[in-house]
């Protein structure tokens, strides 16, 4: 990302915006709960023109959730791809995620996902110890 503390602030901006026009309860599990209900039932609606954009407008709530909930911040990937980082290893692209969820139904669910975020980061610090 050029300037990552603009990019962050335009990412949070929007989620936030996002959050509000959907009534999504705040960025933690009970909003991304909220965020999966929403994708599943846009998912046979959505052109596929309209897809890429609904999963950006989702996926930076998504990647909110995961900075406020889990302590990550907003990131450029190895890739150059825009997600979220976490515990100084991990890295997820929620644009991704939401997508995913979209093309594949609940056995993509973003709020399974997040669920297991803690276990993920466990799992790669016990890694790092090993």
């Amino acid at each position: 990302m050029p300037d990552q503390s603009s990019e962050a602030t335009a990412l949070t901006t929007a989620a936030e915006q996002v959050r509000e026009q959907l009534q999504i309860p705040g960025f933690d599990a009970r909003g991304v709960h909220h965020l999966s209900r929403i994708i599943d039932a846009q998912r046979a609606l959505l052109t596929p023109a309209e897809r890429e954009d609904f999963a950006m407008a989702l996926g930076c709530v998504l990647g909110e959730c995961l900075v406020r909930t889990y302590g990550g911040d907003w990131a450029a990937g190895p890739d150059g791809t825009t997600g979220v980082g976490l515990a100084g290893k991990l890295f997820f692209n929620p644009f991704f995620l939401v997508k995913e969820q979209l093309d594949k139904g609940d056995t993509a669910s973003v709020a399974a996902f997040f669920a297991s975020v803690p276990e993920r980061v466990a799992n790669r610090f016990a890694a790092r110890k090993g």
